[in-house]
């Protein structure tokens, strides 16, 4: 499940195309509208039923996210991801979210403010002991983003979102391929205790661990599933 989307991140009113592009957006991520998919602008102003200029103006910024390709005439194609595709975005993810880890954990009083990180969490391990893959990826994606959100670094925070964007459509693939996440789960409580601790450089480092491991895996599966792009 995607974070919402559609509230701008000035806070401002949603306009047409705002909601146009979070629509489109989540129907990409969550591969409704899958790697190579072909639309019409038409086509989407229908099946969104808004008109097409907001509907352009979304696209273009989905094109300058790195999720589609449009062509003149011809509307846009979903682009692919592919497994090396997704070990550069975690290449990129393990050098900038241990940075938010430690910005966290140096803050005066870093055990406070932390109730997201927490519910996040806690919703893992309970999920883990349902067995309920689904809402452990839901809580895991909480945790990422509210890790980047809560830094105070709204630049590396908007740029861990939009490559933990990217890699969204990789994970619901592998979601069902991989072990039950109970290292991973652990791994994110270590890293929640380094953090309210005050534990900086302890909680930068076990968080490039676990990212490192983590894309390692999922990079891992999708080569051997033998599939060339997602």
């Amino acid at each position: 499940m995607l974070r919402d989307i559609a509230t701008p991140p000035d806070h401002r009113t949603p306009t047409a195309a705002d909601l146009a592009h979070a629509r489109l957006k989540t129907l990409i991520l969550d591969n409704h509208l899958p790697p190579g998919a072909q639309r019409l602008e038409s086509e989407l102003a229908v099946q969104l039923g808004l008109s097409r200029t907001p509907v352009r103006e979304a696209l273009v910024r989905l094109e300058q996210e790195g999720l589609i390709a449009i062509t003149p005439r011809h509307g846009m194609r979903v682009l692919p991801i592919a497994a090396g595709d997704m070990r550069e975005i975690y290449e990129v993810l393990t050098s900038l979210e241990p940075m938010a880890a430690e910005l966290l954990a140096r803050r005066p009083e870093p055990a406070c403010g932390l109730d997201r990180l927490e519910t996040a969490c806690t919703a893992m391990e309970q999920a883990l002991a349902a067995q309920d893959r689904t809402a452990w990826a839901a809580a895991d994606e909480a945790f990422h983003l509210g890790l980047a959100e809560l830094c105070g670094n709204r630049r590396l925070a908007g740029m861990v979102m939009q490559v933990w964007d990217q890699s969204h459509r990789a994970r619901l693939f592998t979601l069902n391929q991989r072990p039950l996440p109970v290292r991973s789960t652990t791994e994110h409580r270590r890293v929640l205790e380094a953090i309210a601790a005050g534990e900086a450089e302890r909680a930068r480092e076990l968080y490039r661990r676990h990212r490192h491991r983590s894309g390692v895996e999922l990079v891992s599966l999708i080569e051997r599933s033998g599939v060339t792009w997602l």
